[in-house]
């Protein structure tokens, strides 16, 4: 389980992908750098609300771009990294003739170059695509959909999930994973839910699917009834697929069976030539997900005639690259995309195309970007600030009057064996056996899709890889992986505002200090802390313990439910119970860390604030940012991270160091009663 900063919504492909929330800072090297002072609302009280407070002037006059589905901090630094890419992937396109074949400039620069060339893309047509459409054309039987399924090669294939990674109660093994997937609109909810909006998503999502049929050379006629067969196989799947809450939970998703019995239990997956063609014949157990979608997979997969599963596979195998397709692919992929996120205008290819490469080969563009964007000495003030929050953490639990000592022992051993990755890799990935060419775009796409792949597969068998990192370094978010132990921080996104050397020190840890702790406190929020010190799911908590928890945690729950960012929508406090935990938690620890530094020590102010006012102002810039109504319904209904407005104000309601530094008294909105407040480090 890896749990992150924010959500991002970006598709793998060149396809259109936001990142999440924003903020302005002051000049550098001026006074009251990382803070703009025009960006404050002093027409709002901060203690009624202090995000609005703290961003209202912003929010005012920073509205969404139109190629954009919101706007705010992430994207704001995203951007300023973007420009830097920009310049290193022009130069490597424009240099990769002149390269040593095969090595990561040219690999980097011809796949960036051949993503951008949409004149090369127009006159292929189908040309790369066709040979793969025919082998979904031949397929004749269920053996012949087995075959097609089993081949790590094939591109799209749907029905379930598979890969290999850390055993979730033995994390010095990799383990084979299996569970349910394969749904087009990606939420199981939006097939079954029957208000207006879902109704709405899935007749785009049939318009869309409609179009690209008749792009595949389809009838009008015969491309509508192929979209009605994809869409009424996927509302089976969704019909047997468990909901996001329930995907939270840890001990229900993990059910290790052995192969024989899971052959005994799916016989129409023929999984011994699953594991075979993916070089796991030696595997002698499954970890399932969701036994019951598998077995619903199981029936399907025999049921079904075998035509509607071939447009399901030309679909999935489409849809994955209408990006590399002639434009009028991509325009129905964007029109559909409008429906569900609201955007008005595409992205411009070369930032698709920016992001495509990123995705596709993130550690060699990554060594490129880290050269010019991040120095050592960064990278070590960075590590600083993460052991001063290791420090105010153990501080932390130690007084806590409501866990036992033999919790805190094991919180404690927990907390010390957490693993720091900051920056970038030690070791690179090794894209050797990569092909990539300034042939074709969909054949790069491909490539890298196989090459992934197997870069996975390869895994099983052999010692768990603790170097391997989870995200590129260019990447503007942060994350805790459970398994690991770890809490990993990008170079992207120790970048202003959330890191600036030139800052005083409340603004950096209002900022990066409150994402660490954010990531640090995911080892303990209701998931991580079913994990110990080794990364095992392992119950380490007394019965006592674990009550006294759960009864906090169902408090912030509550609390967040009560949330309504817009009329009739409320954010789910169960989705985004992990989420809200670490930014309670997380902004806890950065407080106490920040109260041990010279500047809080010695209250001098800074444009007419407090240290520990610029503390919180630090916090709130971080999450400022304006969003299109239909991305908000979104994210409520997919996203386990809360709106940034509630990511500022519910944090602040439970902590009384905030009421004390702005003066709130009962009665403010932002002050709970002492009974309703909620934080658990």
């Amino acid at each position: 389980m890896s749990s992150t900063i924010f959500s991002r919504l970006a598709l793998a492909t060149l396809g259109l992908g936001t990142l999440a929330a924003a903020t302005a800072f002051g000049p550098p090297g001026q006074k009251g750098v990382g803070i703009n002072l025009a960006n404050i609302d002093h027409s709002v009280n901060p203690c009624d609300d202090f995000y609005h407070y703290a961003n209202g002037n912003w929010l005012k006059s920073n509205p969404v771009p139109a190629s954009e589905t919101r706007w705010g901090a992430f994207n704001e630094l995203a951007d300023r990294n973007i420009a830097v890419e920009k310049n290193i992937l022009v130069k490597a396109a424009a240099n990769a003739r002149t390269t040593k074949p095969g090595s990561n400039e040219q690999k980097v620069g011809d796949f960036y170059a051949a993503a951008m060339d949409s004149a090369a893309i127009e006159a292929a047509g189908l040309k790369y695509l066709q040979p793969r459409l025919n082998q979904i054309a031949g397929l004749k039987n269920l053996g012949d959909i087995q075959k097609y399924m089993a081949d790590p090669k094939s591109y799209g294939t749907g029905w379930y999930s598979f890969g290999v990674s850390q055993d979730s109660k033995n994390s010095t093994q990799y383990a084979v994973r299996m569970g349910q997937g394969g749904l087009g609109l990606g939420d199981r909810d939006y097939y079954l839910k029957d208000d207006g909006r879902s109704k709405a998503i899935r007749a785009a999502y049939k318009a869309y699917m409609t179009s690209v049929f008749q792009l595949l050379g389809d009838a009008p006629s015969l491309a509508a009834t192929n979209a009605d067969a994809v869409l009424a196989l996927e509302t089976k799947m969704a019909q047997a697929s468990r909901g996001r809450v329930d995907l939270r939970d840890r001990i229900k998703n993990y059910n290790k069976v052995s192969v024989a019995q899971a052959v005994k239990d799916y016989p129409n997956l023929d999984l011994p030539l699953v594991l075979k063609e993916s070089g796991l014949g030696s595997a002698q157990d499954l970890i399932i997900g969701q036994p019951e979608y598998l077995a619903a997979a199981n029936t399907l997969m025999a049921n079904t005639p075998i035509a509607d599963q071939q447009q399901y596979f030309r679909w999935h195998l489409v849809e994955g690259v209408t990006s590399a397709l002639p434009k009028a692919y991509g325009d129905a992929s964007f029109r559909f995309q409008q429906v569900l996120t609201g955007a008005k205008q595409q992205q411009p290819r070369w930032k698709r195309a920016l992001r495509a490469t990123d995705g596709a080969l993130g550690e060699a563009f990554g060594q490129l970007y880290v050269d010019q964007a991040f120095s050592p000495a960064a990278k070590a003030k960075a590590k600083e600030m993460v052991e001063n929050l290791r420090r105010a953490y153990a501080e932390r639990i130690m007084a806590t009057d409501w866990m036992s000592p033999a919790t805190k022992k094991e919180a404690i051993e927990k907390l010390n064996a957490f693993a720091v990755k900051i920056g970038y890799p030690d070791k690179w990935k090794d894209y050797s056996k990569l092909k990539i060419t300034r042939e074709s775009a969909l054949q790069n796409l491909f490539a890298t899709a196989e090459w992934r792949t197997e870069d996975n597969l390869k895994k099983f068998g052999k010692p768990i890889d603790r170097g391997e990192w989870g995200m590129t370094p260019p990447t503007v978010n942060a994350y805790y992986n459970s398994s690991m132990n770890e809490i990993v921080f990008p170079a992207g996104i120790l970048q202003p505002p959330f890191y600036d050397p030139k800052a005083d020190d409340a603004v950096n840890y209002g900022g990066i200090g409150a994402v660490i702790g954010h990531e640090m406190t995911h080892g303990f929020d209701d998931q991580g802390r079913r994990s110990d010190a080794k990364g095992n799911l392992r119950d380490w908590w007394t019965k006592e313990d674990n009550e006294k928890f759960t009864a906090k945690a169902d408090m912030v729950g509550k609390q967040y439910d009560a949330f309504s960012p817009l009329d009739s929508v409320h954010v789910n406090g169960k989705l985004t119970m992990g989420e809200n935990l670490a930014d309670i938690g997380g902004l806890t620890i950065a407080y106490q860390a920040f109260q041990k530094t010279a500047e809080a020590k010695g209250g001098q102010k800074i444009d007419g604030f407090t240290p520990n006012q610029r503390f919180f102002l630090g916090f709130a810039q971080i999450w400022r940012g304006n969003q299109r109504p239909e991305a908000l319904r979104q994210q409520i209904q997919t996203d386990p991270h809360s709106p940034g407005q509630y990511r500022t104000n519910g944090p602040l309601m439970n902590m009384p160091e905030f009421y004390e530094a702005f003066g709130c008294k009962d009665g403010n909105k932002m002050v709970r009663a002492t009974q309703d407040r909620s934080r658990i480090w």
